[in-house]
Order: C-alpha cells, then structure tokens, then sequence
C-alpha cells in the first residue's frame, strides 16, 4: 500500500484528464448530430470503452464539420 501512496500526485493528473475528456467527448457526441465517421451509438461506445485514445480519436477523425 506504501507504494501505491507514492503513486497519486501523478495518477490524479491522469484521472482528471482522462475523465476530463471523456466528459467533453460525450458532451459533443450529445449535442451534435453530423460525424465524419460513425453514429452516436459507435463514439458513445468507443469513447467510454477505450479510456483516453476514444475521445482522442473521436476529435481527431469522429468529430464532423460544423
């Protein structure tokens, strides 16, 4: 447990952009309705599935023009 104790200043700033992230990814997904690639089902999916890389890639190649 000591181990784990020495670990939290830099798992807190991960956590909190992971989550960070993900809240502004399913936010967007929510609000909008054109994608490049994909529906809503398939970015509310992968971003709460695959962690930091689903609303990486989803604003990378999901997020359509506006």
């Amino acid at each position: 447990m000591e181990t784990l104790s020495e670990y939290w200043p830099f798992l807190i700033p991960l956590i909190v952009i992971q989550f960070g992230l993900l809240a502004a990814a399913l936010i967007h997904v929510f609000r909008h309705n054109k994608y490049r690639v994909g529906n809503r089902v398939l970015w509310v999916i992968v971003c709460l599935c695959t962690s930091v890389i689903g609303p990486v890639l989803y604003f990378v190649i999901g997020k359509g023009d506006e």
